[in-house]
């Protein structure tokens, strides 16, 4: 009965701390909390890009991992464009802009 206590404390040990390396990133992987956090960049610079009046935001998809924004789709100038970076570049979160938008 003794080593049944030590086992089962041994055995909710490694459960425990496989259940932390599981939610843990790597390079090509979010963890489950930068996963959220991108989750809210996202939605911050969708409703940023949203709310301008000068771009389309049906027509520019975004991306985020690890806080960096990809912007992609269409747009009608040049200018819409950078104007996009530069409206994200001031969403809080965001660590970097990668602009994939075509100017149609």
């Amino acid at each position: 009965m003794k080593y049944l206590g030590k086992y089962c404390a041994a055995f909710f040990v490694v459960t425990a701390l496989l259940s932390v390396a599981a939610c843990s990133s790597t390079p090509t992987q979010e963890g489950t909390g930068e996963y959220l956090d991108d989750s809210v960049i996202t939605s911050k610079v969708k409703s940023t890009i949203f709310g301008d009046p000068k771009l389309k935001s049906l027509e520019i998809n975004v991306e985020t991992f690890k806080g960096s924004v990809q912007l992609s789709g269409f747009v009608s100038s040049q200018a819409a464009s950078d104007h996009a970076v530069q409206l994200v570049k001031t969403v809080k979160g965001v660590k970097s802009v990668k602009n994939d938008m075509r100017i149609k």
